[in-house]
């Protein structure tokens, strides 16, 4: 199982497809929600909403999860 490479928490699928498809598709080390937010200035519910609306569009990091 993967762990944000922040804080250490485990990941959730979502997280690890989010930062692929956001921050960089060939890294092999992901933030968790909280620590993404952080690192963008947002909130995590605001990243939340990106991953459904990602998941919506089709977006092949989040197909088959």
């Amino acid at each position: 199982m993967s762990v944000c490479k922040k804080c250490g928490k485990n990941l959730k699928s979502d997280e690890i497809s989010l930062h692929k498809r956001i921050i960089n598709p060939a890294d092999n080390e992901y933030f968790c929600l909280d620590c993404m937010a952080e690192y963008f200035g947002c909130t995590a519910e605001f990243l939340n909403k990106k991953i459904t609306h990602f998941k919506n569009m089709g977006c092949q990091f989040f197909s088959c999860k």
